[in-house]
């Protein structure tokens, strides 16, 4: 058995937890929408299409904030297609996804949505086949009070009170070539700063988030983020990243290692945003929205066959996710919250179906995925402040990040509550590791909780006819002694500890 030890200090403060960091992020892309969050005639559909037993798994999940319509789907979608009478809205074919759009769903439905589940809405652009105008016209349908052409129609359409929707990302992944309506940073930078300041005049307290790099392999990585800032800084607020991770030819050492890859794209980002700030000689600082990352098994959706048909709502991308996903994905927000002094808002992408924590049946049952637990659990459990903790653990060596620790672990406390949180990963594959916890500035009480995720098969998954295969079990090897609190952690495994603080 391997042995690690930390250090819990309140005063080792990073950041206040952002609510913002526990987003979500819907597309209109084969079933997130369409037989995910909505499917009138469903047993447990309500009176505007809404799954209800979906609602349910999103509320337990602990979303705040999803990023809607997209995704590559925004660079070609007209928004006035989903608003008004549904007999009336056009049937549209989707450039990005190669399917039919009925635009059945569309903004006011959305935000009907969000509202039933207290979720904030995060809007996406379209700067890929529209531009300027299009953006402050839809600005002005969703946040005016009314009195104008645009406003009075989104009142005519059922919505009378404003969407008030704040945070606007603007536009997405123009630097990627797959893009419709794919940019030079120079091109996209220049629309972004004249976008936003349109904005801006009709709405001046909204949050503008810039394309970043669509992902941190990009040639352009870095020079892109630098030109676009350099054109944008004092119109926006945030620039985004990309990211997502999958297991290579059997590599699971590698794989359980991805946040190495994630702290490297945050930091290079900070850098150069920040070298932009000296250069400006500005004082603001650019906050990071995460607003795509997940495990996505992008190998397998790339070896699929180009569709030659348009389907409606097709089964795209449903990855099947398994104890080694979750156990990554535990350790990704392990990353975004270590960061939570510039990484500010997050969108796991998706929610439902496509790469997604929650899986559904039309007309049939939802699940669970095994990714669903760590991110419902340390929604749920991290609040008050982020705590840096600096593990001593043993590395080991993997093919793609070199050295990393066995152990990686995040902790937040939360006085006015009286309570701490503990969020550690075991990424060895084969060896249990003991884990020696000094709390003893925290003066902890006991322990309230401790649950692990893990399995013999780091492969096992959950399924509709076994949807709790994989769950996050009782730690019972776990002791509290004098300050001191030891752990045993299976190989492959996301553990949370909660604590209860003296009074």
């Amino acid at each position: 058995m391997l042995t690690a030890s930390m250090t819990l200090d309140p005063a080792f403060r990073i950041a206040p937890v952002h609510r913002r960091t526990f987003g979500s992020f819907v597309e209109h892309m084969g079933r997130c929408v369409y037989t995910g969050i909505y499917e009138p005639g469903h047993p447990t559909a309500d009176g505007d299409g809404f799954r209800g037993d979906v609602a349910d798994l999103v509320r337990e999940l602990g979303v705040t904030t999803v990023r809607y319509p997209g995704g590559n789907f925004v660079s070609g979608y007209r928004w006035e297609d989903g608003v008004g009478p549904k007999d009336g809205r056009p049937v549209r074919r989707d450039l990005a996804w190669h399917s039919t759009e009925t635009n059945r769903f569309g903004l006011d439905e959305f935000i009907r949505w969000t509202r039933k589940l207290g979720i904030e809405p995060m809007m996406a652009l379209n700067l890929g086949t529209r531009g300027l105008q299009e953006a402050v016209d839809l600005l002005e349908y969703a946040n005016h009070p009314g009195g104008t052409h645009l406003s009075d129609r989104r009142v005519a359409n059922g919505a009378p009170d404003p969407h008030d929707i704040r945070m606007w990302c603007l536009g997405n992944e123009l630097d990627g070539p797959w893009q419709t309506g794919h940019k030079t940073a120079r091109e996209y930078g220049r629309l972004a700063a004249e976008t936003a300041a349109a904005m801006r005049a009709g709405d001046p307290g909204l949050e503008l988030v810039a394309c970043g790099s669509s992902n941190s392999a990009m040639p352009t990585f870095g020079a892109w983020e630098a030109e676009v800032l350099e054109l944008a800084y004092d119109s926006v607020d945030y620039i985004s990243l990309h990211a997502y991770y999958q297991e290579h030819d059997g590599d699971l050492a590698s794989f359980l290692a991805s946040t190495a890859d994630m702290d490297h794209f945050i930091e290079s980002v900070v850098a150069t945003a920040d070298s932009v700030r000296a250069r400006l000689k500005r004082t603001k600082r650019i906050q990071l929205s995460f607003d795509e990352w997940n495990v996505w098994y992008q190998s397998r959706f790339h070896d699929e066959e180009p569709r030659t048909d348009w389907p409606i709502a097709p089964r795209v991308i449903e990855d099947r996710y398994n104890v080694a996903d979750a156990v990554v994905v535990g350790n990704l927000l392990i990353s975004l919250l270590r960061h939570s002094d510039r990484v500010t808002a997050a969108s796991q992408a998706q929610l439902v179906n496509v790469i997604a924590p929650i899986m559904t049946e039309p007309g049939g049952p939802a699940w669970r995925q095994t990714i669903f637990h760590p991110f419902a659990i340390t929604a749920a459990a991290a609040a008050g402040q982020v705590l840096r903790v600096e593990p001593d653990a043993p590395v080991h060596e993997t093919a793609r990040h070199g050295e990393v620790p066995v152990i990686d672990a995040v902790a937040t406390h939360d006085p006015d509550n009286g309570q701490a949180a503990v969020f550690v990963v075991n990424r060895s594959t084969t060896e249990q590791v003991s884990l020696d916890i000094d709390l003893r500035g925290l003066e902890a009480r006991g322990v309230a909780d401790c649950r692990t995720l893990s399995d013999d098969d780091a492969y096992a998954a959950n399924t509709a006819e076994a949807p709790d295969r994989v769950v996050p079990r009782p730690n019972k090897d776990i002791r509290l002694q004098d300050g001191r609190l030891t752990a045993v952690l299976p190989p492959v495994s996301w553990t949370v500890i909660r604590l209860a603080l003296a009074d």
